[in-house]
């Protein structure tokens, strides 16, 4: 069992805390704070013991300096401000002296958050390289390193990684949580049906290798129907595709056609915009110019039908492109169906949760993921290697 930030006295400690604040931000509003609103008990935790919280988190990608400009971690500062009812300190340096002059000046039960990590990807990809220098002089501003980012597990960055090497460390309460909740899948209640989602299928091979052979059914929708469509050898139109992945699609639906679940109808439309003028078309005939965004009526039939008869549900990727209110009634339905239902049901991350949460099903299922790539990668037993560095709690 893994060390956890409650067997850590915390009192006069300064106190590092790896969150996942990558929340999607839309005209310069955080539009799904789920996130924030889970690393909560951690940080209340260390205020409340007496710590001097150094919370540290990455949002986005850094290519640029102009990136810096819009990808900075102040608007979730303001955000903590509201949620904690503190004044939350914000150093915009990643490291120097500002920075340490303010964590020297701290105060027990004072918040500090720095800047986004991935500040230091530009020019030079000190974070996400996991470089030992960058790494050693954030373990030296702490005491005690504790890693809440369960969305970034599978990935050894400075933050995360290099810093858990060098300090004693433990996880938080949402990484606690996720990896309870998760534990589940391990061994399912049958019948076990899965559904997938999203565009890319590359991305998912070995979940998709695991769950296979696991699960009764698997229920495919969203941009990765497509791939498997085309790989029947049915006309997909303008419909996204995975082209590498045909191969693997016609091998899996060859294998497991008593297993796999497609669509066999689908909304298209000719432009990839929120427009009313689409057509319901079958799967195996897509016209040619026209692109499907969502599964069609009967298809959203098919899968209720298959999800009644289960009693666990793992769920990953969106069923069309629910951004586009007239290409997320696939997803709605789906998501109203299963919150009736009363069976365990796991939304893996990303943009699944995001979508629930948009339409109102927070709360409604077991467990919603904070971890798109991470909940993946644990469920098809990868290494997550800033997991694995966390202490185990001595027997």
């Amino acid at each position: 069992m893994k060390k956890s930030i409650k067997d850590f006295d915390l009192n006069n400690k300064k106190v590092i805390i790896r969150c996942d604040f990558n929340v999607p931000i839309i005209n310069e509003e955080i539009s799904d704070d789920n996130r924030i609103i889970e690393s909560l008990k951690t940080i209340k935790y260390a205020i409340d013991n007496n710590a001097k919280v150094i919370l540290m988190s990455h949002l986005s990608k850094i290519n640029s300096e102009e990136d810096k400009k819009n990808k900075s971690l102040g608007i979730v500062r303001d955000k903590l401000n509201n949620l904690l009812g503190k004044n939350i300190l914000f150093s915009k340096d990643t490291r120097g002296a500002k920075l340490e002059r303010i964590i020297n000046n701290m105060k027990n039960k004072d918040v500090l958050l720095i800047e986004n990590t991935r500040f230091e990807d530009y020019p030079e990809n000190r974070e996400s390289s996991n470089d030992e220098e960058l790494s050693k002089y954030w373990a030296s501003l702490g005491d005690i390193f504790i890693n809440d980012a369960f969305g970034t597990l599978h990935r050894a960055h400075a933050s995360n990684y290099g810093i858990g090497t060098y300090l004693p460390n433990g996880i938080g309460f949402l990484v606690e949580e996720e990896l309870k909740k998760l534990s589940v899948l391990d061994n399912p209640d049958k019948p076990y049906v899965v559904i997938l989602g999203g565009a890319k299928i590359k991305d998912k091979i070995k979940l998709i290798e695991k769950l296979i052979k696991k699960a009764d059914k698997i229920l495919i929708g969203g941009g990765m129907a497509y791939t498997f469509l085309k790989a029947q050898g049915y006309n997909i139109g303008n419909s996204i595709c995975d082209d590498d992945s045909i191969a693997f699609s016609k091998k899996m639906i060859d294998k497991y056609s008593q297993k796999i679940v497609l669509p066999v109808d689908n909304k298209v439309t000719k432009k990839f915009e929120d427009t009313e003028e689409n057509i319901i078309v079958n799967s195996d005939c897509i016209p040619d110019g026209y692109m499907g965004l969502d599964i069609g009526p009967k298809t959203i039939k098919i899968f209720e039908n298959e999800l009644k008869k289960a009693k666990t549900v793992f769920w990953n990727g969106t069923l069309g492109y629910s951004e586009f209110n007239n290409y997320s009634q696939g997803t709605k339905e789906i998501l109203d169906y299963l919150s009736k239902l009363g069976i365990i049901t796991i939304l893996g991350g990303g943009d699944t949760v995001s979508a629930s949460n948009k339409f109102g099903y927070k709360d409604k299922f077991t467990h919603e993921s904070t971890g798109g790539g991470a909940t993946l990668k644990l469920i098809a037993g990868e290494k997550m290697p800033s997991l694995e560095i966390i202490d185990e709690l001595e027997s």
